[in-house]
């Protein structure tokens, strides 16, 4: 996590330290059979994403650690949503649909409420920009206020303001993996009316990104999750080097492709596989890309995960995705690489020889190749062997073709820092006190005390960091009010 940002009269890691440490204790404890006792159920998957720097003592995942709830994210969110729908009904919760919050009320330092704009009704579509058309003002009060209004990983602007020199030049083309409304504005609001907000520079951001499609919100962003054998290559077609693997260190692979000198100009750079690899390695984020699980449908899971040839939603990426390329010959396929780029920028000889080193060392026993030693020990854990990790091959051979290529964007995900909040989810305000009536939770909180994932994140604690602070907000304001 390298909390380091300890000193100070203020410390901004000083909140984030005691989260990132709570978080763990009921990681290790009790959120399992909590998540269950609220419904949640998960599949027999276990993921090993985030694998590391390669260091013993560094970075990353030492162990799979991944867990997949059925249902994908509708399968985490809807034993909630049920029980606000049901307190809905009984009267104890009221929503206010198309009202936009613009500022928060104080009554002396106590946050006491909320105004903002009534906008026009709207039926546009999930994920599309709905109408701001004012019909109203309007302004609430209560004994509390809770900002869980998410990150700026739709707002690229933000993304931009707030990208840190240490991870070199932010990109001039992104796509999103959020959909549009994560824009920011409310932690800009809470900016303004005086509440901490720290670590802002602290972001993750995935390397893996094709366009969708068939999008949901504009610039609709689809993460593959990669198993360990395809190989990535840079913008000039140059294999990245450890650990600049499939699946291994996100934002040490983000540092690489933005601050080497002669790529930084370029936003992006490149899988190469062959059909054998994508049937058994690849998955898509999203639950519309993973019909199986989101239905919970063991048999389809079964048949997709264990069967032969790639899933559906794979396929149709293959079909219809502007990012990729298919050839029978790498001769072939680096002439449709080039032609997906203004100007043709990659070499078949200098790729040639980098597959055939790569292949050569596939058949080499013992190997020196950082990538094949991944491979062999990731087939040493039964879950990726059956389900995520194909057979060490050569990736020119015929027989695992046809060959494809991927072209990889980066993708706007989630913001590390936020609002500051002491153990029980209350705001700071920017002279260090904690600010009478307002809480926050969630990615709009760091997932705890403005930044408890630190610089880095292990995969699988983003969804349990807004699940842990929301319940941690939600009993303070019950034994308080």
């Amino acid at each position: 996590a390298q909390w380091d940002r300890l000193n100070g009269e203020h410390p901004e890691d000083e909140w984030a330290q005691q989260w990132g440490r709570a978080y763990v204790e009921f990681a290790a404890g009790e959120k399992r059979a909590w998540l269950q006792e609220q419904g949640v159920k998960f599949t027999p998957l276990v993921g090993w994403a985030e694998r590391g720097d390669g260091r013993a003592g560094g970075h990353g995942n030492s162990v799979p650690r991944f867990h997949v709830p059925w249902g994908t994210g509708t399968g985490v969110s809807e034993p909630f949503a049920d029980k606000a729908r049901s307190a809905s009904e009984s009267g104890l919760v009221r929503f206010f649909f198309r009202h936009q919050v613009d500022g928060l009320v104080f009554d002396g330092g106590t946050v006491t409420g909320v105004r903002g704009t009534v906008l026009a009704p709207d039926q546009s579509p999930r994920g599309v920009a709905s109408n701001r058309d004012k019909v109203g003002e309007f302004e609430l009060h209560a004994e509390a206020v809770v900002i869980a209004t998410g990150g700026i990983g739709g707002n690229h602007e933000e993304v931009r303001k707030w990208w840190p020199q240490r991870l070199g030049t932010a990109p001039r083309k992104m796509i999103t993996g959020v959909p549009k409304h994560v824009d920011g504005r409310m932690l800009g609001i809470a900016d303004e009316a005086g509440v901490r907000l720290v670590n802002r520079d602290r972001m993750w951001h995935y390397t893996e990104g094709i366009q969708n499609w068939n999008p949901i919100w504009p610039d609709h962003a689809i993460r593959i999750l990669p198993g360990p054998s395809s190989m990535w290559f840079d913008a000039l077609g140059r294999r990245l080097p450890a650990p600049g693997l499939p699946g291994y260190d996100t934002l040490g692979t983000l540092r690489l492709l933005r601050t080497t000198p002669d790529i930084q100009q370029y936003d992006h750079s490149w899988f190469i596989l062959n059909q054998k690899i994508i049937e058994k390695e690849f998955a898509l984020s999203g639950s519309e890309q993973n019909p199986d699980i989101t239905n919970r449908d063991l048999k389809l899971l079964l048949r997709t995960r264990l069967g032969r040839g790639a899933g559906a939603p794979i396929e149709a990426f293959k079909d219809h995705g502007a990012d990729f390329v298919v050839a029978d010959t790498l001769a072939g396929l680096v002439s449709g690489m080039n032609g997906l780029t203004e100007e043709p920028l990659l070499d078949y000889r200098q790729l040639h020889r980098q597959i055939m080193e790569r292949d050569a060392e596939i058949q080499n026993p013992y190997s020196k190749d950082a990538q094949v030693i991944g491979i062999r020990n990731s087939r040493r854990f039964l879950g990726d062997r059956l389900f995520r990790t194909v057979r060490p091959h050569r990736i020119l051979d015929p027989a695992a073709g046809p060959m494809i290529a991927v072209r990889l964007h980066i993708v706007t995900r989630k913001t590390l820092g936020g609002i500051q909040t002491d153990l029980t989810g209350q705001a700071f305000a920017k002279d260090g006190s904690t600010i009478p009536g307002l809480y926050a939770a969630g990615e709009a909180a760091g997932f705890g005390g403005g930044g408890a994932h630190g610089y880095n994140a292990l995969e699988g604690t983003f969804l349990g960091g807004c699940i842990f602070t929301g319940r941690t907000v939600g009993r303070s304001l019950a034994g308080r009010l």
